[in-house]
């Protein structure tokens, strides 16, 4: 029987060490099907810092989430043993060092064939979590929640930024080019060529446009097809949320997705062969009443059950 959050009833949720959803750390089980790890790193940021604090923020925020998700109807968490794994400590001075220390990290984790949910910090770190997926799993799909593209080239020469980890995860080949897609783009461009570099990765876009005309389920309709019953990988940077639902974040930008509409699609990937993913760059200097940590710690609970599900699925 897995151990699950502390009860409410009994201790107040705002009491006690912040764990996510007050569940128990990685130390306090045997073995853990689904584990939730931070990665308090944001040197990768391009304009305003702070994603390092995020892990901690997302935790806080998480204290009110139940243990029934009565919109995929599961109890995660009785489902499965899930835990807080945690932070990885990526040295803040070496991005290249960092990303190293992410990808062991990843894989020590999952060597008992426990999937990650992982916090950012910042963007860079999809690259060595797609890294160690791979290697576990081979090539994965990828549906990638953003504002932006992040397959820029370099930035002042650096290739390893927050902007540039799907275009290094393409050339490293650990990405399933049949089964790419961004949704939540918008905002401009440096150029027209940022959109046919994009497109010759393997990459679809939906726009936060697609998403208000064509309705979610005819989104989740379109991804699900696209990805069909390959392994995936889901990346969700906060930013893919209007300002209005996550002002905490390093890179806004006008015109997204309700937190409504993100929960909405991502309960659509219901049945999809998840096998992990991340919840990026809130940057808590900048959120106004935990409304970005709040919508990112919901996140990351549906992501966990979806793996949850998965895992009840393969039992």
């Amino acid at each position: 029987m897995p151990i699950g959050p502390i009860d409410a009833s009994q201790n107040p949720r705002y009491a006690g060490i912040a764990t996510f959803a007050r569940l128990p750390r990685l130390d306090q089980v045997e073995h853990a099907d689904i584990a939730v790890v931070g990665v308090p790193f944001d040197t990768g940021v391009s304009y305003r810092p702070g994603a390092r604090f995020g892990p901690a923020h997302v935790r806080e925020s998480s204290r009110l989430l139940r243990p029934y998700n009565p919109a995929l109807d599961v109890s995660p968490f009785a489902s499965a043993q899930v835990v807080d794994a945690g932070d990885i400590a990526a040295n803040p001075f070496h991005i290249e060092e960092a990303l190293e220390t992410v990808q062991a990290s990843a894989l020590e984790l999952t060597a008992g064939g426990t999937r990650l949910v992982t916090i950012g910090g910042d963007h860079t770190i999809a690259l060595p979590l797609l890294r160690a997926a791979a290697e576990r799993h081979g090539p994965v799909a990828l549906v990638h929640f953003d504002a932006h593209l992040d397959t820029w080239d370099t930035y002042f020469g650096a290739e390893y930024t927050h902007g540039t980890p799907f275009r290094r995860a393409v050339e490293e080949g650990i990405l399933d080019t049949e089964a790419l897609c961004h949704v939540g783009t918008r905002g401009p461009l440096y150029g027209k060529k940022d959109l046919e570099d994009d497109r010759r990765f393997g990459f679809g876009i939906v726009t936060s446009s697609d998403v208000f005309r064509q309705g979610v389920d005819e989104v989740v309709e379109k991804l699900r097809k696209r990805v069909g019953d390959r392994p995936v990988y889901v990346s969700v940077d906060i930013d893919v949320l209007d300002p209005a639902h996550a002002p905490g974040t390093g890179t806004p930008e006008a015109g997204g997705l309700t937190s409504r509409e993100l929960l909405e699609i991502l309960r659509g990937f219901a049945g999809l062969n998840l096998i992990g993913a991340d919840v990026v760059e809130v940057a808590p200097a900048y959120d106004h009443a935990e409304l970005t940590g709040v919508a990112a710690s919901h996140v990351a609970y549906d992501l966990v059950s979806l793996l949850a599900m998965r895992h009840a699925e393969q039992a």
